[in-house]
């Protein structure tokens, strides 16, 4: 690898973190010992700022430019945003129904017909693709409920890989 600039981060499909860089995993530096990588990060992902810094924590994060533009919320550096979970109320669904309709006339003897019904039980059928004679509605009983307010995922695709920070190398000119 080049040259790294210090406060350099890079991805890397590694489980270890080569030498002179470490894990962006919020881990907390002195900063006696870091004082180029504190001058160019500060407390900006955490630390006191007296005695420690902290890195960034792109652990199950995805890196994110900070900055504003049109239409866009804007971000800053070393912002957390987003969350692993999201559960949705009522209001954020769109209002629709779900309408289950039967045949209310007995099964036909000699088994259905592509015209007829699958046979539910002996007195009621179940399912009829003749969508247009004998139909009611079914009992708001028979449809369960789901969700009951649990949080579904809101993940994107992801890869596991580890993103790693540049603990020492060219410091970066300002010019």
């Amino acid at each position: 690898m080049s040259e790294p600039f210090i406060a350099e981060v890079r991805i890397f499909a590694g489980n270890f973190a080569p030498r002179s860089w470490a894990f962006c995993d919020g881990q907390l530096l002195p900063i006696a010992q870091n004082t180029a990588l504190f001058s160019l990060i500060g407390t900006t992902y955490g630390g006191d700022g007296r005695t420690t810094t902290a890195l960034p924590n792109l652990q199950g994060r995805a890196p994110m430019h900070p900055g504003r533009g049109p239409g866009l919320t804007s971000r800053r550096l070393g912002e957390k945003v987003g969350v692993e979970t999201v559960t949705l109320s009522e209001a954020q669904i769109p209002s629709h129904t779900h309408t289950f309709r039967v045949d209310s006339t007995p099964p036909q003897p000699g088994g259905p017909t592509n015209t007829t019904s699958v046979a539910g039980s002996r007195s009621m059928n179940a399912w009829q693709t003749n969508t247009s004679a004998n139909l009611v509605d079914m009992s708001s009983a028979s449809i369960s409920t789901t969700g009951g307010g649990q949080a579904h995922t809101n993940l994107q695709p992801f890869l596991a890989l580890n993103f790693i920070i540049a603990l020492q190398g060219l410091y970066p000119s300002r010019s």
